[in-house]
């Protein structure tokens, strides 16, 4: 935080004094050690996804070749929304059909309308505002990829794990993404560089080759998500962090 010059040293002093640390990320409990938390206060607590509220649905690869390609998020600069435009352009040469549908609000979405008519993919390029659940559940259960290439800003700003791309994993969407952040924590999905936009078009077109990987990965997404991320195990694994809180400070 450049504007708050002290910041550092009072989270450093913060994680000395409290009972426990909950991170929600591999890459969020690494910079933690780098602050100097110590190993015995840290504890996983990832992202629960409700299943129930994002079920699998199995797919068919587009037989005209019409993809369909979505992204959710804040529109801001770490979600990478210039680099997924410039990869759709690229792909859309291949896949004149295909559509790429971004949900979400933020102070970036003038400048990527501007962006999308520069590149010339305007009229295949929807932008849906805000979804709530459901209508995100549709939306990404009528699609076919996932983009999200997350990337590091100036001031440092990361992700953790986004949860629209687990949520879309829930649903069974392949992932194309970035190297970024806790995002390579999943165990499915094809990552490149960040800010690499011919990579990302390289993974878009090699899946769309490859339609039978793109369906085991379909089926592996929501196989992780159920696995790792569902709500209800990460509810009691929450509990359980408090529980141990608790008896520390009865201690």
């Amino acid at each position: 935080r450049e504007h708050d010059p002290g910041y550092e040293g009072r989270l450093r002093k913060l994680l000395q004094t409290t009972t426990l640390v909950l991170a929600r990320s591999e890459s969020l409990l690494a910079r933690l050690r780098e602050l100097g938390c110590p190993e015995e206060k840290l504890r996983m607590n990832r992202t629960g996804i409700p299943l129930e509220a994002f079920p699998f649905r199995q797919r068919e690869a587009p037989a005209d070749g019409a993809w369909r390609l979505v992204q959710a998020c804040r529109l801001i600069e770490k979600k990478g929304l210039d680099d997924a435009l410039h990869a759709f352009a690229g792909f859309l040469k291949r896949h004149p059909g295909s559509t790429f549908t971004i949900a979400g609000e933020g102070p970036l979405q003038g400048e990527l309308e501007r962006l999308a008519g520069e590149l010339g993919v305007a009229r295949q390029v929807r932008f849906a505002g805000f979804l709530k659940g459901p209508e995100l559940c549709a939306l990404y259960q009528e699609a076919h990829l996932f983009l999200h290439p997350s990337r590091m800003t100036a001031d440092q700003n990361q992700e953790g794990v986004p949860n629209s791309m687990l949520e879309a994993m829930a649903t069974g969407l392949p992932v194309v993404a970035t190297l970024h952040g806790g995002i390579p924590e999943g165990q499915t999905g094809l990552l490149v560089a960040e800010r690499d936009r011919e990579g990302l078009q390289a993974a878009l077109e090699g899946l769309a080759q490859a339609p039978g990987r793109w369906a085991e990965m379909s089926r592996a997404a929501a196989a992780d998500m159920a696995a790792n991320f569902e709500s209800r195990a990460q509810i009691a694994r929450l509990e359980g962090c408090y529980e141990e809180a608790l008896a520390r400070g009865r201690g």
